[in-house]
């Protein structure tokens, strides 16, 4: 099982949203290397659902709950279903960047990145950091 860390604005999408909804389809990606990330996603890989803007927090778990399907009339982009599995207490860029066993992340490394792999290692760390290790 892989693991990753997909990001949205909790305006546009947050994570009571996906609560609410029971799943989605998290669509609308429009970055090469996002869109390479999804497309390497397979149903029961799981991924925290990062806040981005002015929280900046991980604050729960999803998972990938199904096979990518297109994205777009092209063809060209791609969409996976996700479910959400547990909300988990934030943990906040700040705190992630201030621990140095997370120096690698890719949310630090690349920043702008909507959709990343996470390491088993980082995966385990922010666990812990939640307090849901």
């Amino acid at each position: 099982m892989a693991r990753w860390l997909m990001k949205s604005e909790p305006h546009v999408y947050s994570w009571d949203d996906l609560v609410r909804d029971g799943g989605t389809d998290w669509d609308s990606v429009r970055n090469n290397a996002a869109r390479l990330h999804l497309r390497a996603m397979q149903p029961g890989d799981e991924a925290f659902f990062y806040h981005s803007g002015e929280e900046k927090a991980v604050v729960g778990i999803m998972r990938i709950a199904g096979a990518q399907k297109p994205d777009g009339e092209d063809g060209a982009w791609v969409k996976v279903p996700v479910e959400p599995v547990r909300r988990l207490a934030p943990v906040t860029l700040k705190a992630i960047k201030a621990e140095p066993g997370l120096a690698r992340m890719e949310l630090i490394r690349q920043s702008r990145l909507s959709v990343s792999p996470v390491r088993d290692d980082e995966w385990a760390k922010v666990l812990d950091m939640a307090g849901a290790a």
